[in-house]
């Protein structure tokens, strides 16, 4: 079984146990999304989505997105202001991510004690984070040995 299989049986399952709607256009962008080895954007995905249904519009995109960011089955990489799929369990408050300046590749990072540092540093100053991104920007082996 491909990830991008997985992906889609995880969410399935996911949407008939929390008895959320699945869509068709939300499964078609979450297929877009799962097949795209770099990030989206949403008119990307909009111009991917016109090939699987008749006249999908702006607005049925964005929903979409926006569901599949509230399940936490993609992120939003805010510095290109596209998506990406999230390779993780899905309940995870923070993401870390590396994005490649010259290829554009993005990975998904887990720092395992990132996660505790935040929420202990905040949490003793009495704020709660509840949700964040850390993006680091840089060049990967790949484009820094070519």
């Amino acid at each position: 079984m491909n990830s991008n299989t997985h992906i889609i049986d995880q969410a399935e399952a996911f949407c008939a146990e929390k008895k959320e709607r699945l869509t068709k256009p939300r499964l078609e962008v979450l297929k877009i999304m799962a097949e795209s080895q770099q990030p989206l954007r949403a008119y990307e995905i909009l111009s991917k989505l016109k090939d699987v249904l008749d006249l999908p519009s702006p607005p049925t995109v964005y929903r979409a997105i926006d569901f599949w960011l509230q399940m936490g089955f993609i992120h939003r990489i805010e510095s290109l202001n596209a998506y990406v799929i999230c390779h993780s369990n899905h309940s995870h408050p923070g993401a870390q991510f590396t994005i490649c300046d010259d290829c554009g590749t993005v990975m998904e990072v887990h720092v395992d004690k990132m996660m505790e540092f935040i929420q202990d540093r905040f949490t003793r100053n009495t704020f709660v984070p509840v949700k964040w991104n850390l993006e680091i920007h840089g060049q990967c082996s790949s484009c820094r040995l070519s």
